[in-house]
């Protein structure tokens, strides 16, 4: 098995600090609300996509305290997307980051208006002072599209659907470029998005955001498959005791594992115009399709 590399612990708990600060200054929250909020955010969790929105905006030029608000903007969309998730009427999960889910903690309708809640705040982090008025808006359309119709929501449609039926491997891809791929790319996109590339290394960058989004997921079907819950930290193959086709159904355990691998390279390929300046995400992209929760 490989080994896992570390995490990189200072932008981890730089995300941790933003994402405190980011709630404690929302306004006039009824308590039980907030405890909710405050639960789902700060429970921990690989902060993988404000890591990709602090790396590539590190590499594109731009300021660490602006890149704060996205970071804070994208793990605020992430958050709120699991919280619906494993609501019952969607993957019915009572296990998240080893602890209870929000709906189990609190209650349904608290959870489901929590998520909202940080939905809405995720958008008001991209508008923040001190982010100029052309970036928020880049930023606003970016995350729009990674969260809704045609991204994260349109991509759990297909997710549900796919519980009554095998899904070739051509729609399981459409499915997660939808579900999963797409906020990951906007991970990258943002960071992009603050910072000053020229044309050519902005388009490798957003086609590296493309193929690692697929990858972190491919990676998570043969976790889902080979990990136990207690370290997963959610229930172990919950999507195969529901019927549903995963990377590992449709092309066997080692093929996803090799798809995997595939994908982070063909990743780390478009980073190559960069040379050693994007040896952060390097090493994010190789943690992403090696880490073991």
């Amino acid at each position: 098995m490989r080994p896992e590399p570390a995490p990189t612990n200072t932008t981890e708990q730089r995300v941790d600090l933003v994402l405190a600060r980011v709630l404690s200054k929302a306004a006039s929250v009824p308590p039980r609300l907030a405890d909710a909020m405050r639960y789902a955010v700060l429970g921990g969790g690989k902060r993988i996509r404000p890591r990709l929105v602090y790396a590539s905006g590190r590499l594109a030029g731009a300021p660490i305290e602006v890149l704060d608000h996205a970071a804070a903007a994208v793990e605020l969309i992430h958050a709120y997307s699991l919280i619906h998730d494993d609501l019952p009427a969607m993957d019915d999960d009572d296990l998240r980051r080893g602890r209870p889910t929000v709906h189990v903690a609190f209650d349904e309708a608290t959870a489901i208006l929590a998520g909202d809640a940080l939905q809405a705040l995720a958008f008001e982090s991209a508008c923040a002072d001190g982010v100029e008025a052309a970036v928020s808006l880049r930023w606003v359309r970016l995350l729009a599209r990674a969260a809704g119709a045609g991204g994260m929501v349109g991509g759990q449609v297909l997710d549900l659907e796919g519980e009554t039926r095998r899904l070739s491997a051509d729609e399981l891809e459409q499915l997660h470029r939808k579900k999963t791929g797409a906020l990951l790319h906007a991970s990258v996109a943002m960071g992009a998005a603050a910072g000053n590339l020229p044309g050519g290394k902005a388009d490798a960058l957003d086609r590296f955001g493309t193929e690692i989004g697929l990858a972190f997921q491919i990676h998570d079907d043969v976790l889902d498959a080979t990990i136990a819950t207690e370290a997963l930290g959610k229930r172990q193959g919950a999507d195969a005791d529901r019927g549903k086709s995963t990377y590992v159904t449709v092309l066997g355990l080692e093929t996803a594992r090799k798809e995997a691998d595939r994908r982070m390279a063909s990743a780390l390929d478009e980073l190559a115009c960069f040379g050693t300046e994007a040896a952060e995400l390097v090493e994010l992209a190789k943690f992403i399709v090696s880490r073991r929760r």
